[in-house]
């Protein structure tokens, strides 16, 4: 990696938690100055506009979140456990990021007015919704699974009860929310096991 792609990496790296915390619109370029040391100058040199700058941290830290959730699923043996597993690495997995998943923020903050932005974040959901529901289907293959489990339901539930709890849980300042999905989701999961 040549100088100019290490200060481009370095400007997206801390960028990422200002728009994670504050949003697009209340993150300036300014706050990017601050937090990198370069001149206004240093930084469009890299990038052409704010929305590109904020593509770029929302695509780094959706990356480093997913990869941080999903670490290790891949050893545990059998789908409902690989889900069960998913639940309690959201749960218990430490932000990575100040002000909470990137996804939801971006979501909330791009909803109306920033197509780059919703696009990229329509996509992470559709990946973390596929890699769920392949999962489940894994399951029903292997008979593991009752065979009318309905496999994006099972990925709409988790997503949406784990990304709500965490928003209770951020609200509140506690995780109590969390702890609360944890276990109602791996109840729900011992719920679609095939009869052995």
């Amino acid at each position: 990696m040549g100088k100019g792609e290490l200060t481009r990496q370095r400007i997206i790296e801390e960028a990422a938690p200002i728009f994670n915390q504050r949003g697009f619109a209340g993150c300036s370029m300014q706050d990017v100055l601050d937090a990198t040391g370069l001149e206004k100058g240093g930084v469009y040199r890299h990038f052409e506009s704010k929305e590109e700058l904020a593509a770029e941290a929302f695509r780094y830290a959706w990356a480093r979140v997913a990869k941080a959730r999903r670490e290790g699923q891949d050893a545990i043996p059998g789908a409902v456990e690989k889900l069960k597993y998913s639940v309690r690495r959201f749960a218990e997995t430490p932000g990575i990021f100040p002000g909470g998943c990137p996804l939801m923020n971006t979501a909330i903050d791009a909803d109306d007015g920033n197509p780059l932005l919703r696009s990229l974040v329509c996509a992470a959901m559709k990946e973390w919704k596929a890699r769920l529901a392949s999962i489940v289907e894994e399951g029903i293959a292997g008979g593991e699974i009752r065979g009318e489990v309905e496999p994006r339901r099972v990925a709409n539930t988790i997503i949406a009860t784990l990304e709500g709890a965490l928003m209770i849980s951020r609200l509140e300042g506690n995780r109590t929310a969390v702890q609360d999905a944890r276990e109602s989701l791996e109840m729900m999961l011992g719920g679609i096991e095939a009869a052995s």
